[in-house]
């Protein structure tokens, strides 16, 4: 139509992490990419701080700096994760969704950027070498082997998609290129035996994205680099392309909700979107597991709440169908809101906010619930199966 604008959408892509979560539960899948409201975390947070810190480390210049000058990473290091940590702190403190801050992490960051330096000294056989005594030239000559240092991997179709953490050149005896290694820097819990199948499929699917794009590449192979346990981790296996093309082709976009799969490893685990699927829910309640966990998800009525103190009686509610319309019970608790689990309901009542409440983790293992800085605070808002749903823009 004449006058009117048209905006350019970006192109459906996919990415492991998408895969994994349409995997797990369609309507997760769905609702993570309907732009509702995101929660930070702190464990996220401190892994984005050390990943990015190793990888301003490989790419800091040492232009006019002596090769054999010793004693200077520890103190770039800590520069630079400092830096990175109080850059994520503020992203942090901005987004309304997230518990508290804990500055006590700072001690746990920089032993996961330390098991990362490790990692990266043992790409070139000096993995038992104190930090301290690592020279310029030694570091130089890591850095040259760097073929990309954080990087978005990105079919020639733009279907398939993957944040690349580091590529490194592999050399034989001689000094010669013998091939690629993908590694992808992990400061969550390393495997005991063998990779997650989904952490598997991730990395294999960065290996094929990178032969699909570079088909005279030589050998690739690709590993997890567990900062923690500052171990690697090999990922093999077939290609996954096939099925990850099959994969795009289902998570089509569509303002209709996807399929939920409710089960105790969806509706009964961790899932960021239940204020918004009345799947879990129902699930609960049809399962007898309803507010049955020390730490549990509850959608309830306000009656009354104290702003200084944080005391509040809530009415417990249940699902009236599928659609997650909330029915009151009369069955009223006591309740105690205390650091972010306060200031969020206070928010909410600012608001106008008048309806049901989702409650999410709350510690019900006392006759006095407690709503604490860890715990979700937001309106019930369902979307039911079968009514079309237009993102917010």
């Amino acid at each position: 139509m004449e006058g009117e604008k048209k905006t350019e959408t970006r192109p459906h892509q996919l990415s492991p992490s998408a895969w994994n979560r349409y995997e797990t539960c369609p309507r997760m899948y769905w609702l993570s990419r309907q732009r509702l409201p995101r929660k930070a975390g702190m464990a996220a947070s401190l892994g984005t701080a050390v990943h990015a810190s190793i990888e301003d480390l490989l790419n800091m210049s040492l232009d006019g700096r002596v090769d054999d000058e010793a004693g200077w990473l520890p103190l770039a290091a800590e520069g630079f994760l400092k830096d990175r940590w109080e850059e994520e702190k503020g992203v942090f403190m901005e987004t309304p969704r997230r518990p508290d801050w804990k500055e006590n992490k700072w001690n746990e960051a920089k032993k996961q950027q330390k098991g990362g330096i490790i990692l990266l000294l043992d790409h070139i056989n000096a993995r038992e070498l104190p930090h301290e005594r690592i020279t310029v030239a030694l570091w130089k000559h890591l850095q040259s082997l760097a073929i990309a240092v954080e990087g978005e991997l990105v079919t020639s179709d733009a279907r398939l998609m993957g944040r690349l953490d580091l590529l490194f050149a592999e050399l034989d005896e001689s000094g010669a290129m013998k091939g690629w290694l993908v590694a992808d820097l992990k400061t969550g819990n390393a495997p005991t035996k063998v990779l997650k199948t989904e952490v598997n499929r991730q990395l294999r699917m960065y290996r094929d994205i990178l032969l699909a794009n570079n088909p005279d590449a030589p050998p690739v192979r690709t590993e997890g680099w567990y900062t923690k346990t500052v171990s690697k981790w090999a990922a093999e296996g077939e290609s996954v392309l096939e099925a990850a093309y099959a994969a795009w082709e289902a998570t089509q976009p569509t303002t209709m909700p996807m399929e939920a799969q409710p089960g105790p490893e969806t509706c009964g685990g961790f899932c960021d979107w239940k204020a918004w699927c009345p799947h879990w829910w129902t699930w609960r309640q049809s399962s007898g597991t309803l507010h049955q966990s020390d730490f549990s998800d509850a959608v309830v009525l306000l009656h009354r709440f104290d702003e200084t103190s944080g005391a509040a009686v809530l009415e417990l509610c249940e699902p009236l169908d599928e659609s997650g319309r909330a029915i009151p019970t009369g069955h009223q608790i006591t309740a105690q809101f205390d650091g972010r689990g306060k200031e969020a309901l206070q928010d909410l009542t600012a608001s106008g906010h008048q309806g049901a409440i989702f409650l999410g983790s709350v510690m019900t293992s006392r006759r006095n619930w407690r709503v604490g800085p860890w715990c979700d605070v937001l309106p019930w808002t369902p979307l039911p199966d079968g009514i079309p749903y237009e993102r917010i823009s």
